[in-house]
């Protein structure tokens, strides 16, 4: 697919986690945190957030429905019991509060800038809860519209739900917009069965496509955007 020959978006809506915020790095930090509090374990920070991130996937899909505030902190309990280590009630506090405080990468509220200076407007849709999120935007220099969570539609990505919700709240048809998004396992899933626009931010964390889907531009970083635009016309 391509960006050419299709109509300018009125919204540009984004994955927060991972393609405006520093996502990895923050999760990584909250880790080697919570690891320090358990004396004697050689558990190395990447087993436990590849344990985690099974568990923390797996609730999301749960019914019924649960806050991502309960599903992180479900999700960190469950990864460190497997891994043998004891979980204690502040855990699920670090991770969240790391969460919060991540920060954008270092072109973001730049680009972002030009993007609503392009007469784009610009919608967050996240797998999060409201609070969580707000620590995030606030770092985001003014620049966002509107913020859709999980919590607002009650169901995470890769659901469709989401999306629907987004697009029903901004008053928009999938063809209104172009997603612009880090993860192919949520965003490039529900790209594929909604048939939105979707322009991937593939930052190198290797990260996979799916064997059945391919975004409609891939980009290493978000700054990348306005020359993409401008060149299929808009």
């Amino acid at each position: 697919m391509t960006l050419h020959h299709t109509r300018r978006p009125v919204w540009l809506t984004f994955d927060c986690y991972g393609t405006l915020i520093q996502w990895d790095e923050g999760l990584q930090a909250a880790v080697r945190e919570i690891l320090r509090t358990k004396p004697g374990n050689d558990v190395e920070p990447a087993k436990l957030l590849e344990v985690y991130d099974r568990h923390e996937h797996a609730l999301e899909q749960a019914v019924p429905h649960r806050s991502f505030r309960q599903v992180a902190g479900d999700g960190l309990r469950l990864a460190l019991q497997e891994l043998g280590l004891r979980s204690d009630e502040s855990d699920a506090d670090v991770l969240t509060r790391r969460i919060s405080a991540m920060p954008p990468f270092p072109e973001v509220v730049d680009t972002l800038r030009q993007l609503k200076g392009l007469g784009y407007r610009l919608c967050i849709v996240s797998n999060t809860d409201d609070d969580i999120i707000a620590g995030n935007v606030a770092q985001l220099g003014g620049h966002i519209d509107r913020v859709v969570t999980a919590q607002q539609a009650g169901a995470y990505k890769p659901a469709r739900r989401l999306f629907d919700y987004a697009h029903e709240q901004l008053g928009v048809t999938k063809d209104d917009v172009v997603h612009i998004c880090a993860s192919p396992h949520l965003d490039h899933a529900a790209a594929r069965d909604l048939g939105f626009r979707c322009v991937w931010i593939d930052r190198g964390t290797g990260r996979s496509l799916l064997p059945d889907y391919t975004p409609d531009a891939t980009l290493a970083t978000l700054d990348q955007v306005p020359a993409l635009f401008a060149a299929a016309g808009w």
